[in-house]
């Protein structure tokens, strides 16, 4: 096992309002059960102590740093503190502590990734129109990674969010657009480059020496030549040459209602799909208790359970883990084969 791989696992607190501090409680209560890799919360200690008392939970908690967090994981639950903030949400109510601590918790865990003091990151889900109010800037976890990196780097990048599962892998080239601005958005440029990061990846991250990747059509039927839309032509088209010209193993574009079923998935390792709903619909529907957010691009490992807050149900203790096992699972693979990695030029 690599040096990055033996250190631990680093677990942001996420929104602490919603139930990702309920999954992180639970999860090291099950971590024998769930043979888990060691992993160290980033978050307010006295909170999660308060978290773990409402839901009942008897639990041992311990302040560290993630180098004492191996050695701690099986007798407490390590938890680096977010230096001056302390958290105060109740669950299903953000407050103003809630964007600040949500955010150090990133900022720290790209640190700790950096310096190689863990080994990949695992991000709790975040409320993003709470951090909106807060005046966060970035889209998304994904961009604010990216500009994280850059800030400790100076590597420009650009982060490709990849939902994974045994069953499917997909990546939208477009994530969160409006419908109508998905074609204004879409470039032969964009689909290309996503689809390049997407193959060094699943070569780097997965092992899979020549990844088989299928690219969606943007329109019915790919396009039909034309008779439904131009842009699968001169866009999509275009994209998968290119691709191929660079030794990728791309095929498309192709009609995205026979992309799905099980025949057709034998056939690839990844989908290149052109919108959100077009990529997340199928791995929701197939994966949706086990998906997993992968961030490609990055130089080092980041994944993230495929669901929400979950206000509704935050602080009741009936949340699935089943995503967060999958992801705390996925990034230890990821890291042990591969710990670091240049960003993609």
């Amino acid at each position: 096992m690599s040096e990055a791989a033996a250190q631990p696992l680093a677990l942001t607190l996420g929104e602490p309002a919603g139930i990702g501090p309920d999954l992180t409680i639970q999860l090291w209560r099950r971590r024998t059960e769930l043979k888990l890799p060691a992993f160290y919360l980033i978050g307010d200690p006295e909170f999660i102590a308060n978290r773990a008392r409402l839901l009942g939970v008897n639990i041992s908690l311990k302040t560290v740093t993630p180098t004492q967090a191996n050695e701690t994981f099986a007798r407490a639950l390590p938890v680096v503190p977010l230096d001056g903030n302390s958290v105060t949400a109740q669950p299903g109510k953000p407050d103003a502590s809630s964007a600040p601590a949500a955010i150090a918790s990133i900022r720290r865990a790209v640190s700790d990734v950096l310096a190689g003091t863990a080994a990949a990151i695992i991000t709790n889900p975040v409320a993003k129109n709470v951090l909106y109010r807060s005046g966060f800037a970035e889209p998304g976890h994904t961009e604010f990674l990216a500009r994280l990196v850059q800030e400790a780097t100076g590597e420009t990048l650009r982060p490709v969010m990849m939902l994974w599962s045994p069953e499917l892998a997909v990546v939208p080239v477009t994530i969160h657009l409006p419908l109508k601005d998905v074609v204004a958005g879409l470039t032969v440029e964009l689909v290309t480059e996503t689809g390049r990061i997407a193959a060094r990846d699943l070569t780097a991250r997965f092992g899979i020496s020549r990844p088989r990747v299928a690219v969606a059509g943007l329109n019915p039927h790919a396009g039909e030549e034309g008779a439904l839309g131009e842009e699968d032509r001169t866009i999509v088209a275009p994209a998968v040459k290119q691709l191929q010209a660079e030794g990728i193993d791309a095929v498309g574009p192709l009609p995205a209602d026979t992309l799905f079923h099980e025949r057709a998935r034998a056939t690839y390792d990844v989908a290149l799909c052109m919108y959100h709903d077009q990529a997340l619909i199928p791995i929701k529907t197939l994966a949706f208790d086990h998906a997993v957010n992968v961030t490609l691009g990055l130089p080092f490992v980041r994944t993230s359970p495929d669901h929400g807050t979950a206000f509704d149900i935050a602080g009741k203790g009936t949340a699935d883990p089943s995503s967060l096992v999958a992801a705390l699972t996925l990034a230890a693979r990821l890291s042990a084969t591969a710990p670091a990695l240049v960003p993609a030029k």
